[in-house]
């Protein structure tokens, strides 16, 4: 078990999805502290958005509630946490997920070593290994008054969201617009124009949303991705995405415009 000697940092632990938070009169917080809050199998120090340094850690053992401490779900801390620290907790678990995955070289099988916040290197071949982000495209297709929403059958819950998928070798982002667009719902589209993106740390993406116009086709929905899809209006959405998402971000902007 790891045992750090610190100064006072911000420690982002982990079991799972699981982030450790402290208990305060007026909600949570992440844990500050001169060492691990809580025993760990192993940590890592993360340089975040403001240049200031955290521990990244995680654990073996489940998290468990006490008088001082309370587990929760990445996603769900959201909204108990300030923004800043939610955003810091996700790149926080996405270098957790790495250094998880990247125990072994890929190339020879030889155990890694860590070299840096951010990389690790074979001592028998030298291969270098970088925490890898996977770009996944979200798109708002516009029909008249009516936007395009489905089911995905890998959502946690009913709501219903935007097209989504992932970049693959050799295409742009506008070529994967099109592509995932057409093989989950049968539809062609134009006027594809880039929205905003957004981290997305479960456990290690990036999605990028585009606004596009349909332009012909019926719905035919890829069986085995959505379970359902159709266009809506203003006046009879589903439930729509939470907002944390970049998903619930565009619908919303497609309300307010």
């Amino acid at each position: 078990m790891e045992k750090t000697n610190n100064a006072s940092l911000y420690w982002y632990v982990f079991y799972n999805d699981q982030l450790l938070l402290q208990k305060k009169a007026d909600g949570y917080v992440i844990p500050c502290t001169d060492e691990a809050p809580v025993t760990v199998a192993r940590s890592l120090p993360v340089e975040m958005q403001d240049g200031t340094m955290a521990m990244a850690a995680f654990t073996d053992a489940p998290l468990e509630e006490t008088d001082v401490f309370m587990p929760m779900g990445l996603r769900a801390s959201y909204d108990h946490i300030d923004r800043y620290s939610y955003d810091q907790a996700g790149k926080a678990y996405e270098i957790v997920y790495w250094d998880q995955h990247s125990r072994f070289c890929p190339v020879c099988g030889t155990p890694t070593e860590l070299k840096g916040p951010i990389m690790k290197k074979c001592p028998h071949c030298g291969n270098e290994m970088f925490p890898s982000v996977s770009p996944a495209v979200l798109v708002l297709i516009r029909k008249g008054e009516e936007i395009l929403l489905v089911h995905a059958r890998n959502f946690r819950g009913t709501f219903h969201g935007l097209v989504a998928g992932f970049l693959e070798t050799g295409e742009t982002l506008e070529q994967c617009v099109e592509r995932e667009v057409w093989e989950e719902t049968g539809l062609t589209i134009r006027n594809i124009t880039y929205f905003g993106n957004q981290p997305w740390p479960y456990p290690s993406n990036l999605m990028i949303g585009f606004i596009a116009d349909y332009v012909s086709g019926e719905i035919k929905l890829q069986d085995e991705e959505l379970s359902s899809g159709s266009f809506f209006s203003k006046d009879n959405l589903p439930e729509i995405p939470h907002k944390l998402s970049l998903a619930r971000k565009m619908i919303d902007w497609w309300l307010e415009n």
